[in-house]
């Protein structure tokens, strides 16, 4: 992407760094984000589930022997972010930071730089052109696709309109054996009202929006061996057992999440 994107049009990723609290974002960002929030109250408190599960599902990850992340959607960095979970377990980890938006990039730059021992790089890339993505040749300066890597969408996908099995099959036929997919996305299928009226602002102010089944999102997984539990949402993955949670919560977070396993 050439330039900067004008600051009159607000970008989902400053409008979920927003809803995190942070503090990089405009004034256009800052007022599609309160109109979204008086359609979903609650989707500050999404965003930061979708933070935690994407800590967790990192750790998982690195603690099954995964060195290598490829994150796309990457978002305004909000700690600990990726690298920082990854490197926790493995300092040797290796990290492929992709986003679409020239901040997210520059923040990423400045404040990604990991532990010696590993690496991490930025790509200007987006999900829907996995080929520019994996010919980006920072990419090859720091995975090695003929080894397993841990491909993470966490928070991306809803921004995605077109055909999804697509862009999962060009990167999953890539990725070696033992290579991990991570998904985190917005659903209907908890509160269809309160999240349509979300996806309706983003779509005036826009932005692209589109929310998945439960089905829909299980068949991005197709072929993939699903860690348990299984397609939930992203507060009932790995929890401890004795974690109650109530299904009114499931409601106010509407998303789905799920990690997999490439035989």
């Amino acid at each position: 992407m050439d330039g900067v994107l004008p600051l009159d049009q607000p970008h989902t990723s400053r409008i979920y760094d927003y809803f995190l609290g942070g503090k990089d974002n405009y004034e256009a960002d800052r007022v599609a984000a309160e109109e979204i929030l008086k359609a979903w109250p609650d989707i500050r408190t999404a965003a930061k589930v979708n933070r935690q599960f994407m800590q967790r599902s990192t750790r998982f990850l690195a603690e099954a022997g995964i060195r290598q992340f490829l994150d796309i959607g990457t978002g305004i960095p909000t700690e600990p972010n990726l690298h920082q979970i990854a490197q926790e377990v493995a300092p040797d980890s290796r990290v492929v930071y992709v986003d679409n938006d020239p901040l997210v990039l520059a923040h990423a730059r400045a404040f990604m730089t990991g532990e010696a021992s590993g690496a991490t790089a930025y790509i200007d890339g987006d999900v829907t052109d996995p080929d520019s993505i994996l010919r980006a040749p920072e990419l090859a300066q720091v995975l090695d696709l003929s080894k397993p890597v841990g491909l993470s969408m966490i928070a991306l996908l809803h921004f995605v309109e077109t055909d999804v099995n697509r862009i999962m099959s060009q990167f999953l036929d890539v990725l070696a054996p033992g290579s991990y997919l991570v998904i985190c996305t917005i659903t209907a299928d908890f509160a269809p009202e309160q999240v349509a009226a979300a996806q309706d602002v983003y779509r005036v102010r826009k932005l692209p929006a589109q929310v998945r089944t439960h089905d829909e999102v299980t068949s991005w997984f197709a072929g993939l061996d699903l860690v348990a539990p299984g397609v939930v949402p992203p507060h009932r993955w790995q929890l401890a057992e004795t974690t109650e949670i109530s299904p009114a919560f499931d409601a106010k977070i509407s998303c789905y999440c799920g990690v997999a396993r490439k035989p």
